[in-house]
């Protein structure tokens, strides 16, 4: 490895080795503020509760609440031994090559936290052996109107799966799906300005979805992108985060007036490097936001408080059990809403105020390992 990542996933598969003028629209934040928040200090919020709102999930991922008011759950499943060695372009040694299995499903949780299976048998693939077998699947899920859409990153060729590319797949009603668009194909065809050659995955490592008037808006962190397809699968680029600001590994996506994305950033880890940026629906970016470390989450509330999930603030390797929520005031200030969090991969809020976290979101290869954790403040 040359301090590069090959994926979303590095971080963490490393820590398992070791451990066992830019708007379109005003916005109300002040970006003076924000801009500098590295400087501020991060003061601790009184009065959280975190609960335990759901067990039993296998690598759970991006969250969204329904319009039946249930929680849905994109899992990474547990991975698979079908390997595409001989058929495809691999995933360069020591993170590839990769195996494939039809093991990642999306779940729903009822408000008492009952959970139930939507679809099952999707792609879910891990990285080798040698690097500890850490697995992807879907990534995120977003609704658009009634219909539920899913986004794939543990598909594709390089990936174990020969017929089955990441893509942003549809729903039925059910459980079985459709694919809307091919993203494995578009990305081979649509190459990014500067693509990390010692850290590339053919089929990319998809990590974040929105939806926005009807359209559906993902952040690809290892080619380095966001683009937004269109419900009857049109593909176009919104932003080439290589070309601007090179490997930064852009991971969470939020809307709030314009778009907000967070990046995971490279190894190893440097704590407060990692930044929200501010990105418009025309492509236009700026950096918003810095002084994080390894976002995997954002979310805004509606008094325009920002909530940003970081997956380990530590230096170096990351470490489980240093997960945390920061929460940036309108004014700047940063606050630290909750800590100790297991390797966090996916955040949103509820119509009750409340973050719902997926937690133990990266783990030992143990069935059922993964929870929800309810936050929630006085």
């Amino acid at each position: 490895m040359k301090g590069k990542f090959i994926s979303v996933y590095v971080l963490m598969l490393l820590s398992f080795i070791t451990f066992y003028s830019c708007s379109e629209k005003t916005d109300t934040l002040t970006e003076s503020l924000l801009k500098n928040s590295q400087n501020l200090e991060k003061k601790p919020v009184t009065n959280v509760t975190v609960t335990v709102f759901a067990t039993g999930l296998n690598n759970p991922r991006g969250l969204t609440f329904g319009p039946d008011g249930y929680l849905y759950v994109a899992e990474g499943g547990l991975g698979g031994t079908d390997s595409t060695i001989g058929i495809c372009d691999q995933v360069i040694p020591p993170i590839g090559p990769y195996t494939g299995g039809f093991t990642a499903s999306i779940s729903k949780i009822d408000p008492s936290g009952v959970v139930s299976i939507v679809a099952d048998s999707l792609p879910s693939d891990q990285t080798s052996a040698q690097s500890g077998g850490l697995v992807s699947g879907v990534a995120d899920i977003e609704f658009v109107g009634n219909t539920l859409y899913a986004l794939l990153s543990g598909a594709g060729c390089s990936h174990g799966f020969p017929n089955d590319p990441n893509a942003i797949i549809k729903i039925n009603s059910d459980g079985t799906w459709t694919m809307l668009a091919n993203l494995s194909e578009w990305q081979q065809n649509h190459p990014v300005r500067n693509p990390e050659e010692d850290d590339f995955e053919p089929d990319g490592t998809w990590y974040s979805l929105q939806q926005l008037n009807g359209i559906l808006y993902a952040v690809e962190p290892n080619h380095g992108e966001m683009v937004r397809v269109t419900t009857s699968g049109s593909i176009r680029r919104v932003i080439d985060f290589s070309a601007s600001y090179g490997h930064i590994v852009p991971t969470a996506l939020a809307y709030h007036g314009n778009f907000y994305v967070g990046n995971l950033n490279t190894f190893p880890i440097v704590e407060g490097s990692s930044n929200i940026y501010k990105v418009t629906p025309s492509g236009q970016s700026m950096v918003w936001a810095t002084g994080f470390t390894t976002v995997l989450g954002l979310v805004f509330d509606n008094q325009a408080d920002m909530f940003v999930l970081e997956m380990s603030h530590t230096n170096g390797d990351p470490a489980p059990n240093t997960g945390r929520i920061i929460k940036v005031l309108p004014s700047g200030v940063k606050q630290v809403l909750v800590d100790s969090l297991f390797f966090p991969t996916g955040m949103t809020m509820g119509s009750d105020g409340a973050l719902y976290i997926s937690n133990k979101g990266f783990g030992p290869a143990i069935p059922g390992f993964g929870e929800i954790l309810k936050v929630t403040t006085q």
